[in-house]
C-alpha cells in the first residue's frame, strides 16, 4: 500500500494527517476554504452564486475525502483501544 497520508481516528469516523504529504493536502485544502470565505459576501448576493460556493465547498471537501480514503487506513467506527 505504501506510506500512509492518513490514520484513523482512535474516536469516532475519519482520518487525521500523519505525513508530511497529508498535511500539505490538508493545508492546501484549508487555504482554499479562507479563500473562499473572504468571498462569501459576493457569492451569496444571489441564489446562484450561493449554489456555486456551495457546491464549490461540497466539492473540496468530497475531493480531501477522496485522498483521504485513497492514501490513508480504512476508516471504521472506532470506540477507543
Amino acid at each position: 500500500m505504501g506510506k500512509l497520508w492518513f490514520k484513523a481516528k482512535l474516536y469516532v469516523w475519519g482520518w487525521y494527517p500523519s505525513s508530511w504529504e497529508g498535511w500539505m493536502v490538508t493545508g492546501i485544502f484549508t487555504i482554499l476554504i479562507l479563500v473562499l470565505a473572504t468571498h462569501v459576501q459576493r457569492y451569496m448576493a444571489t441564489k446562484d452564486g450561493m449554489l456555486l460556493y456551495l457546491s464549490v465547498i461540497f466539492s473540496l471537501a468530497g475531493l480531501l475525502m477522496i485522498i483521504a480514503y485513497k492514501k490513508g487506513e480504512r476508516p471504521r467506527w472506532r470506540w477507543g483501544k
